[in-house]
């Protein structure tokens, strides 16, 4: 990329990022940008929270090679504190960026050293690391850019230049903004979420956080092999990211009484306890974007069944009433089936069992990963769209690594 269209991707850049929403979505454009940008091998990104620096997302072109077709990089979530030992700790205490030729030769008078354990245990061999703060406004640090190895275009690794280090600090000064008000967008969707919880003990942000990352990976998945456009992908990535959160927003509306009750409902209850979905998709009328179309059809179908045996089937969303021509023999709405059901409530409804069933609840041990797989591929045809329950298996180990990145709080 020359520098004059580094200067016009770079003007491009605010408003593309502006579009990304889901904060998680926006880390994956902005590692891929700011690597693009300098033809970078690798980049991770970490989150500053209150003292430490939470690793939270990271690429590496070499080590993606190395995995067959489809695969994803596996890697471990950690934090670091925030002081000036390690290399990012040292740019979020400072918020001063380093720009490191090899980071197995810093000079000993240096205050932060290089950590070897990723690249003996994956076999990578770092060298160039540019580290760049992303600052807000106010200059409070948001979290931290690395970009690692920077390449020739014959895959020779070379040091980052002044003019890669000045192109970066621009690209992170447009990233901060769009990455607070991403994280604002997450805090607002949280705080929602905990609301639920003071109601419903099931509803944590954690299992919230692992449905929302879970359902993604499966769409993506079922997204290429249907051939759908790269833009149409991305774009609705965003939107059931954030979607998939919210699937059940709508118990807040749902009497104490019913929600908290232990043991099970009898049939007057639990005709009300299905009214979540309805309700859910109520809170999201009066249209003001492409998300509140993609929340509203998530919490209203999450709970149908490619039989046809789920709810609340073919109803008004306004009014909870089934549509015309729509009921059975006993006047209630039929149950939506097979691709009756929009697929982001087929895909939430497998990403939903998956995670109740594996989490502990006060009123439930989890249940050991051979049941809770045996009973997904058991109900697969039945409860869940036998496409997705195949990309489900296919893409296992990804998810169980969301399952550990968002786990319970202790």
């Amino acid at each position: 990329m020359t520098e004059k269209e580094k200067l016009e991707t770079l003007s491009r850049l605010v408003i593309q990022l502006n579009r990304v929403s889901d904060l998680d979505i926006l880390m994956e454009h902005i590692l891929t940008q700011a690597r693009r940008f300098v033809n970078a091998d690798a980049g991770s990104i970490y989150i500053a929270e209150d003292r430490i620096l939470r690793f939270t997302y990271t690429q590496n072109d070499t080590l993606q090679k190395r995995l067959s077709p489809g695969e994803k990089l596996i890697y471990s979530t950690f934090s670091l504190p925030i002081d000036v030992q390690s290399i990012a700790g040292y740019v979020a205490a400072t918020g001063r960026p380093l720009n490191i030729a090899n980071v197995y030769k810093i000079e000993a008078t240096a205050p932060y050293n290089f950590s070897k354990e990723f690249d003996e245990a994956s076999r990578y061999a770092t060298r160039s690391a540019l580290t760049i703060p992303l600052t807000s406004a106010n200059g409070a640090v948001l979290g931290i850019l690395q970009i690692i190895n920077a390449q020739r275009e014959d895959k020779t690794v070379i040091r980052f230049s002044k003019k890669d280090e000045h192109m970066m600090l621009q690209f992170a000064s447009i990233a901060a903004v769009a990455l607070e008000r991403a994280q604002m967008t997450r805090a607002i969707i949280l705080r929602m979420i905990r609301m639920a919880e003071l109601r419903d003990p099931k509803e944590t942000g954690a299992h919230v956080n692992r449905v929302g990352g879970i359902a993604v990976e499966i769409y993506e998945n079922w997204a290429l092999r249907h051939n759908c456009p790269a833009r149409e992908i991305d774009r609705n990535r965003d939107l059931l990211r954030m979607a998939a959160m919210l699937h059940d927003v709508g118990k807040v509306a749902i009497s104490d009484l019913i929600l908290q009750k232990p043991g099970r409902f009898n049939s007057d209850e639990y005709h009300v306890m299905k009214q979540h979905t309805v309700l859910g998709a109520q809170l999201f009328q009066g249209r003001q974007s492409d998300f509140d179309d993609a929340a509203a059809q998530v919490a209203l179908t999450h709970h149908e069944k490619w039989d046809g045996s789920g709810y609340p089937g073919h109803v008004d969303p306004a009014s909870g009433l089934a549509l015309p021509g729509h009921t059975g023999p006993d006047g209630q709405p039929l149950g939506k089936k097979g691709t009756e059901i929009p697929i982001f409530g087929r895909i939430v409804a497998l990403a939903d069992v998956y995670d109740a069933l594996s989490s502990a609840r006060i009123y439930k041990k989890a249940w050991r990963e051979s049941d809770v797989l045996a009973s997904i591929k058991e109900n697969a045809g039945s409860h869940f769209d036998p496409e997705l329950v195949d990309i489900f298996f296919s893409i296992i180990d990804v998810i169980r690594s969301i399952r550990h990145r968002y786990r319970e709080a202790a």
